[in-house]
């Protein structure tokens, strides 16, 4: 069996070039937190490692209508982040609950959506907020939608040769936030997750966006609960709904973690808190 090569790219140009030339042979090391013990426990060998720690890729910026964050971008540092509290408040809140400190301080937002796990913490509020992931690769960047990056468990639109580059968030007014469920208080995986996004006018929904995670064979976002709620007042008869319809969208299975059933039941719970939060009713 050959031994892995092992490159720690000095810049972007030198990642992306090693990526060309090795394709679907290489296989790109960040944080390390998902790939170091697949390789530790012998359950995966990769022909080549591209390190892309030192490139440029961790920032946290305000653009021109969008805000930026690099996908070597440590979910520590996003958890920090005062710019994303105040105008992404529930990614802030996802990369809070994300892991142990280890692994926050280590596990980058990059690495988070190209592992593609249907339970990913930082995917479900991106998506609640449009996202958008810009990819880069040979001479080529395309940008993609975060709702159209995911294909099935593990499974991207990333082609070989291809890394993500950065996420970028739309500016949009609102409230957000999100919520987990897990088997322990603290540092669990997601029996399910939400995310929700709600400008409000009064009591009223201008615009709504619901993610739920976990609960299918990728993240999702549920448009026909989000225009159950557009320009409707809002209250608990419609949040109950609008949740269990979410909900309705979901292929949740059986595993070690959770039943079907009751991520069924847990998601329409999670989904009507996180709604009756941005909405601001959780007083009443």
């Amino acid at each position: 069996m050959k031994e892995t090569l092992y490159f720690a790219a000095a810049n972007l140009k030198e990642a992306v070039k090693l990526l060309g030339e090795y394709k679907k042979r290489a296989v790109i090391l960040a944080g390390g937190t998902d790939l170091v013990p697949r390789i530790n426990t012998y359950r995966f060998k990769p022909e080549v490692l591209v390190y892309i720690g030192k490139v440029g890729l961790d920032y946290i910026k305000e653009g021109k209508g969008s805000l930026k964050i690099g996908a070597a971008t440590p979910m520590a540092k996003i958890a920090a982040s005062k710019l994303l509290a105040k105008k992404a408040s529930a990614l802030v809140q996802a990369a809070q609950q994300a892991g142990t400190a280890a692994v926050r301080t280590a596990a980058t937002l990059g690495g988070n959506l190209a592992n593609a796990s249907p339970a990913a913490d930082l995917a479900t509020p991106l998506l609640a907020m449009d996202a958008e992931v810009a990819l880069v690769g040979g001479k080529k960047k395309r940008v993609v939608a975060l709702k159209d990056f995911f294909t099935g468990p593990g499974k991207t639109v990333l082609q070989p040769g291809e890394m993500i580059l950065e996420v970028r968030v739309p500016a949009s007014k609102g409230k957000t936030v999100f919520l987990k469920l897990g088997r322990r208080k603290a540092l669990s995986l997601s029996v399910v997750n939400a995310a929700v996004r709600l400008e409000m006018k009064g009591r009223q929904c201008r615009e709504a966006r619901i993610a739920i995670g976990s609960v299918a064979p990728t993240p999702l976002r549920c448009p026909k609960a989000e225009e159950m709620l557009q320009g409707k007042g809002m209250d608990s008869e419609i949040i109950t709904a609008c949740a269990e319809e979410a909900m309705a969208a979901s292929s949740p299975i059986d595993d070690q973690r959770a039943s079907a059933w009751y991520r069924k039941k847990a998601g329409a719970a999670l989904v009507a808190r996180a709604l009756t939060q941005a909405a601001g009713l959780e007083a009443e």
